[in-house]
């Protein structure tokens, strides 16, 4: 079964933009913000590049120059970005166009922010939807309640592993956040496994410039 991640770096960073603002801080776009001796981005990617899949492609928008200025030398031979065509996009446009650009069969679909995530957590994933007894309609998603067997998709994002062309009809016209089309996936039937996550950190996405303080520590 061959695999794609899909990162998504596309945002509009006002949360963070807004909070830096406030406390009187450099403005800085949080996926380029020191994280490992590394940047938050450049951890997200790493830990994905180290999991069993095949590609990753970033999908850009936002902020698309100061990013690629940050980390394209860093990458250019074993990612493959794509910019949003408009920018101003939700989410789910911003994955879609991910997915378009990928040959895999499955892909492992990540948002930027999620630099704690750990390689170790992204196989098990991917190992869930392997062995799953209809990968085609099992979504293995990071866990936020229960974990196993979901009996709902409430409040779930990514990351996750889902079937490529499946997840594409789902977001096709469709702009908008992720967890609506996640419910309406679950809602048509499909099998949501929750994965255990390997410590608490890796629940946390970085929106706030307090998010980033407590992923440090």
């Amino acid at each position: 079964m061959s695999i794609s991640t899909i990162i998504t770096a596309a945002g509009k960073n006002s949360r963070m933009r807004n909070d830096q603002i406030s406390r009187n801080i450099e403005l800085t776009n949080k996926l380029i913000l020191p994280f490992k001796n590394k940047t938050v981005i450049e951890t997200t990617i790493d830990n994905a590049l180290s999991a069993d899949i095949d590609e990753c492609i970033v999908v850009l928008g936002h902020y698309a120059n100061e990013i690629l200025e940050s980390i394209f030398d860093n990458y250019k031979d074993s990612v493959k970005f794509v910019i949003n065509n408009p920018v101003d996009v939700g989410l789910s446009v911003s994955l879609y166009n991910g997915l378009s650009n990928i040959s895999s069969d499955f892909a492992l679909c990540i948002t930027a922010d999620q630099p704690t995530v750990s390689t170790e957590t992204f196989n098990r994933m991917i190992e869930a939807s392997q062995n799953s007894k209809n990968p085609n309609r099992t979504i293995s998603i990071l866990r936020r309640r229960k974990i196993g067997l979901l009996d709902s998709a409430e409040g779930l994002g990514m990351p996750f592993v889902a079937h490529r062309l499946n997840l594409m009809n789902y977001l096709e016209n469709e702009d908008d956040n992720l967890n609506p089309i996640l419910r309406k996936i679950f809602n048509d039937g499909y099998t949501f496994y929750g994965i255990k996550e390997k410590n608490k950190k890796e629940l946390l996405n970085i929106n706030h410039y307090d998010d980033y303080l407590a992923l440090l520590d």
